[in-house]
């Protein structure tokens, strides 16, 4: 925070501005006041409209505007950081329950240390997408079926990639039906029930108000220039990247992305439980699928932190080998997060 405020200062910004009346910032900010009904028409064919951003951060938003004397941007940085808080806390839990305290630790700093986890600081809705995620797959792997499922709906409720969480705690699910033959708590179908429920509501409310119940929110995203086409848009713009000179932040979300996929596979190999496998490689799927907004793409990554697991298992075994080498990496990211950060807001003015 303090090297990102230096850097605005210097580029004549407000920090606090910047956070939390940036981009999207400004959309949720508009729900929380007014409810939905926003629409914009910033170029031929383009239709921005407020439906596409679902309706938990905001909700939040406005219940803290209600409780509080505060300011719209201020509430939406109350949510956003407590978000991630509490987002770290379920990702140490998360790390501990399966490797240990000090794989837990290494994990949420690394989270906390990824280029674009800036973002986290935003107005915007990741880490609380994050948070519920985290907890979610906590409870799945403690068993804790009826919160994994609730948690999950609440996840579906915060993002559009927030199926990814009701995907996994269903798929753990169906694993453990098929270890227990069918003799399984009804506890777990209560779970499983719940899971789909917060994204699958509001897509269907979204389309309901727009006409077209099962295509509606589907159609929303592609005026806004977003669809998921296989890849195919993403793969026309690498190679409009490598053929023309661009800002480098599009080439930093290239390599990002390209590091999330060298992740994932390491995530497999090193045998993930199948609850973080399958979250982490929807959310990858729909960010390498998904077309447009390709800057965008590194920070629909951000729930993803399953992914760093093999990367804080070996921090862990490093820094007990040769503290001062894992000392130096840990610098090193911090070094690189906090100027890529400032770089992201304070200088580049494509949104986030």
């Amino acid at each position: 925070m303090a090297v990102f405020a230096l850097a605005a200062w210097h580029h004549g910004e407000h920090p606090l501005a910047l956070l939390g009346r940036s981009w999207d910032s400004r959309w949720y900010l508009r729900i929380a006041a007014h409810g939905y009904g926003a629409v914009e028409h910033p170029g031929p064919g383009v239709v921005h409209d407020d439906l596409a951003f679902f309706p938990l951060y905001p909700a939040l938003v406005r219940a803290v505007r209600l409780l509080f004397p505060l300011g719209g941007g201020a509430a939406g940085l109350v949510v956003a950081w407590s978000a991630a808080a509490v987002a770290a806390a379920g990702i140490h839990a998360v790390g501990a329950r399966l490797y240990g305290r000090a794989v837990g630790t290494a994990l949420a700093v690394l989270w906390g240390l990824l280029p674009h986890s800036v973002v986290l600081s935003m107005g915007y809705s990741e880490s609380l997408l994050t948070a519920c995620a985290a907890w979610s797959l906590y409870a799945v792997l403690t068993g804790r079926w009826v919160w994994a499922g609730a948690l999950a709906a609440l996840a579906g409720l915060s993002r559009p990639n927030g199926f990814a969480v009701a995907a996994a705690v269903l798929a753990a699910a169906g694993a453990a039906v098929w270890r227990g033959r069918g003799r399984v708590s009804p506890r777990l179908w209560t779970g499983a029930a719940l899971a789909p429920l917060g994204w699958a509501g509001y897509v269907l409310w979204v389309g309901r108000r727009t006409g077209d119940p099962l295509r509606g929110y589907l159609r929303l995203q592609r005026l806004w220039g977003s669809r998921f086409d296989f890849g195919v848009g993403a793969l026309r713009f690498v190679k409009h990247l490598l053929l023309q000179r661009e800002a480098f932040l599009f080439f930093g979300a290239l390599v990002l992305v390209a590091a999330g996929v060298l992740l994932y596979a390491l995530l497999l190999l090193d045998r993930a439980p199948l609850a973080l496998a399958v979250y982490s490689g929807v959310l990858l799927a729909v960010a390498c699928g998904g077309s447009g907004f390709f800057q965008c793409k590194p920070r629909f990554l951000l729930p993803a932190f399953p992914l760093l697991l093999p990367l804080a298992r070996a921090l862990v075994r490093t820094a007990r080998a040769r503290p001062w080498h894992a000392a130096v990496t840990a610098c090193a990211l911090a070094g690189l997060s906090f100027a890529y950060g400032a770089y992201l807001l304070a200088i580049t003015r494509t949104p986030l």
